[in-house]
């Protein structure tokens, strides 16, 4: 650095603050030119300026300094196990999604379910488009603004884009790899006077070939009401402009009463030409319901019983038409067969100490069984290793093909993959959203933790923060898009 002449002073040979002033010994011309050391270095003031004091950009040396000054946590940050200190929150990075979007409603939807559309299988063209139906909870101040709602989500367009897309598209330069349009939503309601506690679909084709799929709903309100709807009016008015649904169109096509209380255990027979319908409630008593071929809906009046505290959840058999699995607060997974007149389970397994919350008949593997539990475990099951008895009150163990207790709060959702029957999908109370790979097998004992990562098993794939995820599905017709429902809307 250039050297800065001193000041002048009135008194050239007054005193020093420290110590006595040095001898001259001769003129400042005899000593010569003054010669800088880094003369060789720094030409100019400007390359001074641009290099900084230690030779590189300021910018450069002041982000090291402040990194170094950071007190780094070296620990890997676990979602579901550890907690953000006060003022700390999270965001997804955008490049570990091919597709991801948020959506709110006026109101949160505990529950959801997906509708298979017409426009075509393994799907994998942007924007994405998809059909979808939900039941709300409101304030129960407010329980008159509920609502079933039928949507349609378009415009969703894919969240990164491939690196050799970017690079082919000369035409913008300032492609940044942001999502290219706004989604777009759009809404058909439906009044409910309760909350919805569950809401399933059920799609199949009339006797007249030209006319599009009908698509029922079944909705589990908290007033122990189990209501039908045809949402086909409103699923046809968003692709016919001009078309409009009557508040006849809107009414339920049946009521069923015959729950005593409120129940979250539902679903649709899917080998059944027409509607066949199954409910179970906190009681512990399952109804079976069916629609005549003239479209009249009964229920039996004797329910199926066994449970000894209230029905979690309820699944058909994907290839046996009359046999169902249903899981309890009692900790217990049944297996039902319709045609028994006795309406007792042909087998009871105990495969929890804790509630049973959901379970998920593969599809593609159809005797293997996934279960979630309240105490974050969950597990698949082989059904072929399960036995009955002739003694009714008999409940059996059973040791599960694989079990995994990663989350640490109950499991709320539990889904296979609907064409890989090595991957799974489970929500739980932990804010997450985690998908794993059930074909990565341990090979030792150190490959129990993933990267040295106590409690992170190999076969954990993914996992997505998602706030008080309650239900998600994956969509039948675009590989891999799994969308979630919670208390901050859809995801």
């Amino acid at each position: 650095m250039a050297k800065r002449p001193a000041e002048d002073s009135e008194d050239p040979r007054g005193p020093l603050k420290a110590g006595d002033r040095p001898v001259h010994t001769g003129s400042d011309a005899a000593a010569g030119p003054f010669e800088d050391d880094f003369d060789d270095e720094f030409e100019s003031e400007d390359e001074i300026l641009e290099a900084g004091v230690d030779g590189r950009p300021d910018e450069e040396r002041e982000a090291e300094e402040k990194w170094d000054a950071m007190d780094v946590d070296q620990k890997t940050f676990i979602l579901g196990r550890d907690k953000l200190a006060a003022g700390e929150s999270l965001s997804p990075d955008p490049s570990a999604y091919e597709l991801l979007h948020n959506i709110t409603t006026t109101w949160p939807c505990l529950s959801f379910d997906i509708v298979p559309d017409q426009l075509g299988a393994n799907r994998k063209a942007y924007p994405a488009t998809l059909y979808t139906v939900a039941g709300t909870q409101a304030e129960s101040r407010k329980a008159s603004q509920n609502e079933l709602l039928v949507m349609k989500l378009s415009g969703l367009d894919r969240t990164v884009r491939r690196r050799d897309e970017v690079e082919s598209d000369d035409d913008d330069d300032d492609d940044d790899g942001e999502v290219n349009t706004d989604p777009i939503l759009e809404t058909k309601s439906i009044p409910l006077p309760s909350t919805t506690n569950r809401i399933r679909t059920c799609q199949y084709s009339p006797q007249n070939a030209s006319r599009s799929p009908m698509t029922h709903t079944a909705t589990m309100l908290e007033n122990s009401r189990v209501l039908i709807h045809d949402v086909t009016p409103h699923l046809t008015s968003f692709d016919n402009p001009g078309t409009t649904v009557t508040p006849q169109q809107s009414k339920p096509i049946a009521t069923l009463t015959m729950h005593g209380t409120e129940g979250y255990a539902i679903d649709w027979a899917p080998l059944m030409p027409q509607g066949k319908l199954l409910t179970g409630d906190n009681d512990g008593k399952i109804f079976h319901t069916t629609c005549t071929d003239g479209g009249k809906w009964t229920s039996d009046t004797r329910p199926y019983t066994g449970h000894r505290g209230s029905v979690e959840d309820i699944q058909w058999s994907p290839s046996e038409r009359n046999v169902f699995a249903s899981a309890g607060s009692d900790g217990t997974v049944k297996i039902w067969d319709v045609r028994l007149k006795t309406h007792e389970p042909a087998v009871s397994v105990q495969v929890s100490h804790t509630d049973v919350n959901v379970i998920s008949w593969s599809r593609q593997t159809t005797h293997l069984l996934a279960t979630g539990a309240d105490d974050g475990q969950w597990a698949v099951w082989d059904l072929r290793q399960w036995k009955g008895s002739s003694d009714k009150a008999f409940t059996s163990q059973s040791r599960p093909a694989a079990s995994f207790n990663f989350h640490k709060e109950q499991i709320t959702s539990i889904e296979w993959h609907p064409t890989d029957d090595s991957i799974m999908a489970v929500a739980a109370g932990d804010n997450t959203l985690t998908l794993w790979d059930l074909s990565v097998e341990l090979d030792d004992e150190e490959s129990k933790d993933t990267a040295r990562t106590l409690g992170v098993p190999p076969q954990l794939l993914f996992v997505h923060y998602m706030e008080m995820v309650k239900e998600f599905h994956w969509h039948p017709q675009i590989p891999g898009c799994v969308m979630g429902t919670g208390g901050n809307g859809f995801g």
